[in-house]
């Protein structure tokens, strides 16, 4: 028997695709997990998230700076380089696998794609252009591409007067971004300000001015493209060209795409573009980004993992290893390596590195991440200093290690000044996390987390201070409080907007449309005014929208709910036909709960419509249940919505559910009526992604065949191809069986009914291509006295044989139209498999 093999899954798309939910779904499904993201910030978020969902006992959090891990932990959020590779679990994520290609931290990414893997399950996300790299590295992964929820699309460049709101302004440099935000502060009120080198407390709370829209605009580096989300509808480019730490030089388009991607969220479009300074963007840049069609990584750094600890040259050798494989290159030297070149240049460092145990530390000690990237042999100072402490002595000084951390615990300074000591404490953040270098590493961890959390306080308020105008800001919390009284508004009964006794818009739905006269600072406070009324009014209307009768609610043939003349919500398809879902129409005005009730009641609408129009449907599907043997027609007739095409194993089956038809098609007489006729019609619009078309009138018995519905409607719908025509199903099942019974009766042949044409509602030469659909043909009547006179005999009916070849349509094409007294046709059409022919006598 063989073993269980672990399964290699990759989830491959753009930005907005649920790819990081989806892990983190998976792996909190499992017993255990870890899952490493690329940042120590969405570490620290999704840390969060899994606390919420399974309690703090039973989450750790591992970075280079934070270690978190509960005595009963079985699911640790990480950074990559941090993930705990030792831990058995049966699950593995590794988010934004694509930076295997990165020069600098790629070798990091490719070491977990090529060992990382869980007990059970091991899932990589990220861009689709590593597929081709997956698929020869990892030949047993199985690839899975996850389409963009939302659209996005080019709007080619804005001034930054004129950037929409909610938008976000990236540039390249702290100081373009500090240049960028005082243009926003004096035109625009104020933004937040997102950079890499903030820590996370600093960084959620400027995205927390953002996100509750204290300010409008956000200026950011792209720091923002890495799995930041927040509600941004269009992202501005400042430039197009960044220093990687080598050289300037220009973004790639997937680097661009994965910024631009943080526009929509959700089901929400977003936009991009370009502003400030930034050249309009290359078309071909547009292009990939708006398709998400790019280049394909044509290889991944990679640096040997397997390291010869006998000796500093030894371990400086396995370092430099050449990779093994195609496809893998050696990317940048990291700064541990740089670090330990080095100190192996120390004579006495090198006396001192002697054995597995001591190379093995001092590689740790070069491990330390540069965070302050002075430029100068300060950092390898200090890694030194480390290991010759704990080489010598087993553990770090303690009045040392105070010191360090003491000297940094300064909130005066300008923005710069505190964010170069947040990066040192990062430092130190780091070090005192090893407990095997540190006693009592629990307290020093507390200290280095206390003093990162009073210079991110004093950050954040010097960036509000900086970048945020005060006065504006003021002013509209002055509308939203009790002192802004001053400015008086109110909502109408009939939905108008007042401020100040001046009309400034109407609510639609939930919904405001301002009043396009109110323009420049008038326009901004009556608009926040408005906001701080419509606080008020939209509970109230979304509490009368629950109240009110299914009589008020309608639903238009674009598949839209409107409620006193406004659309409130939209339909979309649902994993079933007769389940369609809701979509509240987007709304500033409507919060999370809020909108869930406009939802839930218009679910409870739309279900309550189709239960009631739908009632013989469900009748007759609960009634054959206890019918075994109707299972597979049962199954036909809920997703035909009432209607499902006969099948010669159908017979028993139909008659246990009491059904109509079945030489054509089984169906429910019920289901043919105007009512659940409409019904049915809008539901099989809405999948097709089209309105819902108008109808025939219901005394019709046929219909031209060319209609302007989607392929396979008509059928659908309950009409049958015949000919020229649309024939009304129960009509054609009901002509048909009278027929059949006629010819039998009368030896295999009956004449032609007289009025046939009149009935059906067709013209006579169309009659024998309609009666051939419905599987018969006609053949002249044989005279009694040839040389009688005397009105003329009609011509016969007679069942069309088994083995009659269907004409092809060309060859109907082809021929001439029949004569009204042509007793031929040449239309084939359904014919009931199981249709007994006549004896052939006269």
């Amino acid at each position: 028997m063989q073993g269980f093999a672990p399964r290699v899954k990759a989830v491959l798309g753009p930005t907005n695709t649920g790819k990081t939910h989806l892990a983190m779904e998976r792996m909190l499904a499992h017993a255990s997990g870890i899952i490493g993201f690329p940042l120590r910030l969405l570490a620290r978020e999704n840390y969060d998230r899994m606390v919420a969902s399974k309690g703090v006992r039973h989450v750790g959090l591992i970075t280079g700076e934070e270690k978190i891990i509960p005595p009963d932990a079985r699911w640790f959020a990480c950074t990559v380089e941090a993930m705990p590779l030792d831990r058995h679990v049966e699950f593995v994520g590794v988010d934004e696998i694509q930076l295997c290609a990165d020069p600098d931290r790629g070798h990091v990414f490719t070491d977990r794609l090529l060992r990382a893997r869980g007990m059970v399950e091991t899932m990589f996300m990220g861009a689709e252009t590593i597929r081709p790299l997956i698929q020869r590295l990892v030949p047993e992964a199985i690839i899975e591409t996850r389409p963009r929820l939302s659209q996005l699309r080019h709007s080619g460049p804005s001034k930054l007067t004129r950037l929409p709101p909610r938008s976000a302004v990236v540039a390249f440099s702290a100081a373009e971004v500090y240049a960028i935000a005082e243009m926003i502060r004096r035109r625009r009120g104020g933004c937040a300000v997102v950079m890499g080198r903030l820590s996370p407390r600093t960084r959620n709370a400027q995205v927390a001015l953002y996100q509750e829209k204290e300010v409008d605009f956000l200026v950011a580096t792209d720091a923002i493209g890495m799995g930041l989300n927040m509600d941004v509808d269009h992202v501005g480019f400042a430039g197009i060209s960044k220093f990687d730490g080598h050289r300037l030089r220009r973004l790639t388009a997937p680097e661009a795409a994965q910024i631009a991607g943080r526009a929509g969220r959700g089901m929400r479009d977003g936009s991009f573009g370009s502003t400030a300074d930034c050249p309009p963007l290359p078309e071909e840049l547009v292009r990939a980004v708006e398709t998400h069609d790019f280049d394909a990584i044509e290889q991944i750094c990679w640096r040997n993992s397997d390291l010869d600890f006998a000796s500093v040259d030894g371990l400086l050798g396995s370092l430099l290893a050449p990779p093994p494989r195609r496809g893998l290159v050696r990317g940048n030297d990291a700064s541990d390596l740089e670090t330990l070149t080095t100190l192996a240049k120390d004579a006495d460092l090198r006396a001192k590195a002697q054995g597995r145990r001591r190379v093995r530390l001092l590689w740790d000690a070069c491990q330390i991440p540069d965070f302050r990237k002075i430029a100068d042999d300060s950092h390898a100072a200090l890694c030194a200093r480390i290991f010759n402490h704990v080489a010598d002595t087993g553990h770090l000084p303690v009045d040392w290690i105070g010191g360090q951390i003491d000297r940094l615990a300064k909130i005066e300074g300008d923005i710069d000044t505190l964010m170069q000591r947040l990066s040192g404490v990062r430092v130190w953040s780091y070090i005192v996390a090893r407990d095997d270098w540190v006693r009592d590493a629990a307290h020093w961890q507390a200290r280095a987390r206390a003093v990162e959390d009073m210079i991110s306080d004093s950050l954040h308020e010097k960036l509000m201070h900086r970048f945020v105008d005060r006065r504006a800001a003021l002013l509209m919390r002055r509308l939203e409080e009790k002192e802004g009284q001053d400015l008086l508004s109110a909502v109408t009964a009939r939905g108008e907007v007042v401020v100040e006794g001046h009309s400034v818009g109407h609510v639609a739905g939930f919904s405001f449309l301002p009043d396009p006269a109110a323009v420049g600072d008038e326009r901004r406070m009556v608009m926040r005014a408005a906001r701080r009324a419509l606080g008020e009014e939209m509970p109230r209307r979304v509490g009368r929208f629950e109240a009110a009768p299914d009589t008020e609610i309608t639903r238009t043939p674009q598949h839209r709910l409107v409620w006193q003349g406004q659309e409130v919500a939209k339909l979309r398809p649902g994993h079933s036909v007769l389940r369609p879902l809701v979509e509240v129409i987007a709304s500033d005005f409507l919060d999370g709960p809020l909108r869930e009730r406009v939802r839930r009641r218009c679910q409870a609408f739309v279900d309550a419509e189709i239960a009631v129009v739908f009632a013989p449907l469900f009748s007759a599907l609960e009634v054959g249940r206890n019918a075994p043997k109707a299972r597979g027609l049962l199954h036909r007739l809920g997703e035909g919505m009432g209607l499902a095409r006969a099948e010669a194993e159908d017979i028993a089956a139909g008659s246990a559910v009491r059904l109509a038809g079945g030489g054509i098609a089984w169906f429910l007489p019920a289901m043919l009526k105007p009512g659940p006729m409409a019904l049915r019609a809008a539901l099989l619009a809405l999948g097709a992604g089209v309105a819902a078309p108008a109808l025939p009138l219901p005394s019709l018995t046929s219909i031209p065949a060319e209609q302007p519905w989607p392929p396979g409607f008509a059928e659908a719908l309950g009409w049958i191809t015949a000919g020229p025509v649309l024939l009304r199903l129960d009509v054609a099942e009901r002509l048909a069986e009278e027929l059949r019974r006629g010819t039998r009766a009368f030896g295999g042949r009956m004449l032609l009914p007289r009025g046939l044409a009149s009935r059906l509602s067709v013209k006579g030469e169309a009659l024998p291509m309609v009666l051939r659909s419905l599987g018969f043909r006609l053949i002249p009547a044989p005279s009694l006295d040839p040389g009688a006179y005397g009105p003329p005999v009609p011509p016969m009916l007679v069942p069309l044989s088994p083995g009659r070849a269907r004409p092809r349509a060309e060859a109907e094409k082809r021929q001439t139209p029949p004569r009204p007294d042509s007793p031929f046709a040449t239309l084939a059409n359904f014919r009931r498999p199981d249709a007994k022919l006549g004896s052939g006598r006269r």
